[in-house]
């Protein structure tokens, strides 16, 4: 929570490879369904309009469950240092509310970049413990797959 009592979530990631890269992982459709998403989930559909008041839909698929929808429209684009949009469910549970998503880039090697990730506010200290669960497996799902590269 921050000091104006704003529930915000706040991630880091380390990232083996360079910012342009790492930001084509994070834009284009057919790779960003190949790391999205919790463990276990699947990301059948993705279509991204990506510019500055373009919109965005990904298919999320539990391993056991119905297809549901993420939903949302560009902020902010600035390639290949960060972008903006808003976050919502197409069919919201009560305790959720739009978020807007903050994510920066920044190199740190030769090799090597840093995501940071800020998104909120949320309606309740659950409705962000499952989103920062969701971002932590899939942000680990990216950082294996730029990571494998290098193998």
């Amino acid at each position: 929570m921050t000091p104006d009592g704003e529930l915000r979530l706040h991630l880091r990631r380390e990232l083996d490879d360079l910012c342009p890269v790492v930001f084509h992982k994070l834009t284009d459709p057919r790779e960003l369904a190949r790391w999205w998403g919790p463990d276990g989930f699947s990301t059948p559909s993705v279509e991204i309009d990506l510019r500055p008041g373009g919109a965005y839909r990904i298919a999320m698929q539990p391993p056991e469950g119905e297809l549901f929808y993420l939903v949302g429209e560009y902020i902010d684009v600035d390639p290949p240092v960060g972008l903006s949009y808003t976050f919502r469910w197409e069919e919201p549970d009560p305790e959720d509310r739009e978020t807007v998503v903050t994510l920066s880039l920044h190199d740190t090697d030769i090799r090597r970049s840093e995501l940071t990730l800020d998104q909120g506010d949320f309606a309740t200290e659950r409705r962000l413990a499952l989103h920062e669960e969701g971002w932590v497996q899939g942000l680990g799902k990216l950082g294996e797959m730029l990571a494998s590269q290098w193998d």
